[in-house]
């Protein structure tokens, strides 16, 4: 289990911490599907997109539990 965050005495989600990474992280690799031709086979951008969010916010997540599982 994952505890909080202590940041200058105040508690802060993992969770937020794994939507700041999902949400910078997003735009770079839709940027790079972008040069790279992908989204001309994907049937819906948007809903794409969301859904590479939640991808990146479970892999950062468990990533970071598997860092802080020691």
């Amino acid at each position: 289990m994952i505890g909080e965050f202590d940041v200058a005495g105040i508690f802060v989600s993992p969770l937020l911490l794994c939507l700041v990474v999902a949400f910078f992280a997003r735009p770079l690799l839709s940027q790079a599907l972008l040069r790279v031709g992908f989204y001309r086979i994907v049937w819906n951008r948007a809903l794409f997109d969301l859904s590479l969010f939640l991808i990146l916010l479970g892999l950062s997540f468990g990533l970071l539990e598997l860092l802080t599982a020691s």
